[in-house]
């Protein structure tokens, strides 16, 4: 049944492979853990000039090409199966990249973190660990009217501030030259400033720092003493080169020691993601990480920085680290993970969360998922718990597009279950719930359906037209507009709408 789903997806990911190999050179895409030369001022260039290489707007930015889902034919396979994912540091770099004037390539574009940077109002589960939405219209930019959209919703339980349990949270933080440049490093001690004053006495604090080598700042204080982790912020400064392992390393060895399990045992990179110095290759750091969130102390990564700067690496630290992956280009975006969102930053309420759709093959002749590429599960390993999914945070929610294609004369019936799986952090108790959408339920114009279904459509096409997907190339930027104007004038004075309104524009 897989194999010629199996070929459809080595097709595109081989034709995504010449479009990769391009972006390897283009966007200086590679391994996580890259050796280069260090920028030693604001201006020059990681490369060792002052003018970014061919034509480029920055020096040195690694990115990723995952290549871009295909249409499967239900036929062959009926099962959709991915690991839900809550990143939203794609966003912020492309964010980044057009608020300076500059188009970001398309590698840096991910769908799915376009998506779930934004707040789609759905309401918490009543007594689950999560609750299910599902929306269905015909597509906005499909080929006829037998292509649907479906959108998908998974909405997390939440947990108030002050029921959040408290937390050992031990920061390791790119301190090397690099993060010198555009005074990064001053980002990130505003971010922690930020941070300190939302944590409890029972709340702790250590820090780890690494430059050429990695040396501890400050030992795991009580957040009471605010004064003291005050002083150990403001001490920060840049110097050296990047021996990113060693920081890692001895960030975790401090974890190990605060770590309590009744607690939230976390370790928070904030990092260019560029290492130079050290074993640069990122195996051995890919499981260490993984051994340790086993254990119960996950990691989260927070980028800062745009030139000299690895996408890649920091995604897939958040992903090993049974985290997440956040970009930080204002100080705006750092309230936002340490303030407003602080709780869901902190405090997981589900792991190894893993989601399958299963079309009906009378109603759907055929599907596409968009996004999501590096988060793909086997469908038979659904039900294996022991293969890893993501986590979600409390109050998190996740929204999955599908473009669809209906049969014929299919008016009824049922198009889609929804399956969600995942185990309890702390009993590692496994649970399951689903949900099912009808024909019936799908809207008849796409203009009826609702305000958050027009928005993640136009979101959805605005990221896949930046990533130059084969399924957007008859779309323009100008297509989308109307779409996030209307959501506009229907959620007035939404700080993201609107400034979503303007990046579409720019």
């Amino acid at each position: 049944m897989r194999n010629r789903k199996t070929q459809a997806i080595l097709f595109v990911v081989l034709g995504a492979a010449v479009c990769a190999a391009a972006a390897l050179v283009v966007s200086c895409s590679g391994g996580p853990f890259l050796m280069q030369p260090e920028a030693s001022d604001g201006a020059r260039m990681a490369h060792g000039g002052t003018t970014p290489p061919n034509d480029q707007a920055y020096d040195a930015m690694f990115f990723k090409n995952y290549g871009v889902n295909p249409f499967i034919d239900t036929d062959d396979d009926h099962l959709s199966t991915f690991a839900v994912d809550v990143d939203t540091g794609s966003y912020t770099v492309c964010r980044r990249y057009l608020n300076d004037g500059n188009m970001p390539p398309g590698a840096a574009a991910r769908t799915e973190e376009f998506l779930n940077y934004f707040d789609y109002r759905y309401a918490p589960p009543a007594g689950e660990a999560f609750a299910i939405y599902m929306e269905g219209a015909p597509s906005k930019f499909g080929l006829n009217d037998r292509y649907k959209m479906l959108k998908i919703g998974i909405k997390g339980r939440e947990i108030s501030a002050a029921e959040r349990k408290d937390a050992n949270l031990v920061f390791v933080i790119d301190v090397s030259s690099s993060m010198d440049r555009e005074n990064r490093l001053e980002l990130v001690k505003q971010a922690l400033r930020l941070l300190v004053d939302q944590l409890r006495e029972g709340d702790r604090i250590g820090i780890v720092v690494y430059g050429t080598n990695a040396h501890k700042v400050l030992d795991p204080t009580s957040a009471a003493d605010r004064d003291t982790i005050i002083r150990a912020i403001e001490s920060l400064h840049a110097e050296g080169v990047t021996n990113a392992e060693e920081g890692i390393v001895e960030g975790y060895k401090m974890a190990e020691r605060a770590f309590e399990k009744e607690k939230i045992n976390r370790v928070i990179l904030c990092s260019d993601g560029v290492a130079n110095v050290g074993r640069t290759g990122p195996e051995n750091i890919f499981k260490r990480i993984e051994e340790k969130a086993k254990k119960g102390i996950y990691l989260s990564a927070v980028g800062f920085g745009m030139g000299n700067y690895n996408d890649v690496l920091m995604e897939q630290l958040g992903d090993k680290g049974n985290g997440h992956y956040a970009y930080v280009d204002t100080i705006q975006e750092a309230r936002r993970i340490f303030v407003e969102n602080l709780t869901g930053t902190l405090q997981v309420i589900a792991k190894d969360v893993k989601v399958q759709v299963d079309f009906n093959p009378d109603v759907v002749s055929r599907y596409r998922l968009l996004g999501y590429e590096n988060r793909r599960v086997d469908d038979e390993d659904f039900r294996d718990d022991t293969v890893d999914g993501g986590e979600i945070g409390a109050g998190h929610s996740v929204t999955a597009l599908y473009e669809i294609k209906f049969h014929e004369r299919a008016k009824d019936g049922r198009v889609a279950t929804v399956h969600v799986r995942s185990k309890d952090p702390e009993t590692e108790d496994v649970s399951e719930v689903k949900r099912d959408i009808a024909a019936a339920d799908f809207k008849e114009s796409f203009e009826a359906a609702s305000t958050e279904f027009c928005l993640a459509a136009g979101i959805a096409e605005f990221a896949e037209i930046m990533r130059k997907s084969y399924w957007a190339q008859k779309s323009r930027f100008a297509d989308v507009l109307p779409l996030i104007s209307r959501v506009s004038k229907e959620r007035p004075g939404d700080a993201d709408i609107i400034e979503l309104l303007d990046l579409v524009s720019k």
